[in-house]
């Protein structure tokens, strides 16, 4: 267990020495969400109602996806992996501590937002705190595993940010954080509802948990997490 704690540990202590992984997760989505929030609430005074969410899945979403795959793809792509099989150290162990690593990460990010849009621009509090933090949980983990799987599968730092930006950009656009979803051409609305964006938003401004729609975000779960386990299989037996 010590062992474990220290491996989280020294992966967290990596990520804050990454330049480019502390701009995707602190840096752009803080600067993103300094200007974009006061143009939100100038134009709509109303944005200050969904502020805080909508502010924290684009945060969520880009650290997870352009920040969490980039050690994984370093670690499983380089030496350190030989290290791990010679060490006898299961390789899904730098899976899981990524994505602790990750997890701390968002959600000080998060919290920062959270602290901050009430002050700086007047932004609502979620009714429900419990409600609230559960839902950007679970929403934060969804969002790991999909960087996790992008960590897995891709080969190249390159061809990352390629396929990274490619996911990242339409989550952002169709989960209505920019714009309500229901100004969308139908098909874009339809094409929305793969996103794990769309639903964290979604249910992130819920006040109830009977009125929560989660079957979406546990089926991404399950899927990342299938793939997950079947690459890291094909890896130990390399």
């Amino acid at each position: 267990m010590n062992a474990f704690i220290y491996g989280v540990f020294l992966q967290w202590k990596l990520d804050i020495r990454d330049k480019g992984i502390i701009l995707t997760y602190y840096v752009v989505p803080l600067v993103f969400f300094g200007f974009m929030g006061g143009i939100f609430t100038s134009i709509d005074s109303d944005a200050k109602l969904s502020l805080i969410q909508s502010m924290t899945v684009f945060g969520v979403t880009m650290g997870a996806f352009l920040g969490s795959p980039t050690p994984l793809v370093e670690l499983y792509r380089s030496e350190i992996k030989k290290a791990y099989k010679v060490g006898g150290i299961p390789l899904g162990i730098a899976v899981v501590n990524n994505l602790i690593s990750g997890f701390i990460h968002l959600f000080m990010m998060s919290l920062a937002i959270f602290f901050i849009a009430p002050l700086a621009f007047d932004a609502s509090i979620p009714d429900n705190l419990t409600l609230y933090f559960l839902v950007l949980a679970i929403f934060i983990v969804i969002c790991l595993l999909i960087g996790t799987v992008l960590g897995l599968y891709v080969k190249d730092t390159n061809r990352l940010t390629m396929i990274s930006q490619f996911l990242f950009l339409p989550s952002i656009m169709l989960s209505g954080i920019m714009f309500p979803s229901s100004m969308l051409p139908k098909v874009f609305g339809y094409i929305s509802k793969i996103f794990p964006a769309t639903w964290g938003y979604i249910n992130m401004r819920k006040d109830n948990f009977s009125e929560l729609n989660m079957i979406p975000l546990a089926l991404i779960m399950i899927g990342a997490l299938v793939v997950i386990v079947l690459k890291i299989r094909d890896l130990e037996g390399d």
